[in-house]
């Protein structure tokens, strides 16, 4: 498996397993039918103490591998669009292996935004991030945020949230990026894998060292 920006992200069964730091059982039971109650019903607007969130119209992904597909299509939702996940993984080229690199989910990304540089893709190659990439991705966060739109990362690895809730993806995953508070410091995630822990946030730190070797697509 590569370890740079275009390694391969499937969302494996034994990373599902462990989501959340608990066994979810088998994997074609951690996900929700597309019906599921949204996960957030946040504000859009920026509150006082640099804080803002997005309203996320969420939906869980519908297998173990449409991980990038689903987390695309809950970042678009938050500008009011409502793309099916089978849509967006024939864009992507999503097979079982999962979607290959975050440099395709950007180009939908700015296709069903509208404009052909709403995203980019960064990379953040090193094992673990350090203080210049954590920075970088804090800012573009914000930005991305603030211009109305969600980030999209793909991460692997275990990290722990807010709340000390391990979220464990060794295989690869991708989520989605729809908030922040404390100037960005901490950040609110939108998971597909499991609506059982749909939302949640980590801080920007954890964020960076969870998408090490990989990247994101932001404005």
């Amino acid at each position: 498996m590569r370890t740079d920006l275009i390694r391969k992200t499937a969302l494996t069964a034994a990373g599902l397993a462990f989501t959340g730091g608990a066994i979810a059982g088998p994997v074609t039971a951690a996900y929700a039918a597309s019906d599921a109650k949204p996960a957030m019903q946040t504000q859009t607007d920026r509150k006082p103490s640099g804080e803002r969130q997005l309203g996320v119209r969420y939906e869980a992904q519908p297998n173990f591998y449409y991980c990038g597909p689903a987390a695309a299509r809950n970042a678009l939702s938050v500008q009011g669009k409502n793309i099916s996940v089978d849509a967006m993984a024939k864009e992507m080229g999503t097979t079982e292996a999962g979607t290959n690199s975050i440099n395709d989910i950007t180009p939908v990304l700015n296709k069903e935004t509208g404009k052909n540089d709403a995203y980019r893709s960064v990379e953040i190659s090193t094992p673990a991030a350090d203080d210049k990439q954590t920075d970088k991705l804090r800012a573009d966060v914000v930005k991305t945020v603030d211009d109305g739109r969600a980030v999209v990362a793909n991460i692997a690895g275990t990290s722990v949230d807010t709340d000390g809730t391990t979220h464990s993806f060794e295989g690869g995953h991708y989520i989605s990026v729809v908030g922040y508070r404390d100037n960005g410091n901490v950040v609110k995630i939108a998971d597909s894998a499991n609506p059982n822990t749909a939302s949640y946030e980590v801080t920007a730190e954890h964020l960076a060292d969870w998408i090490a070797t990989r990247g994101y697509a932001t404005s």
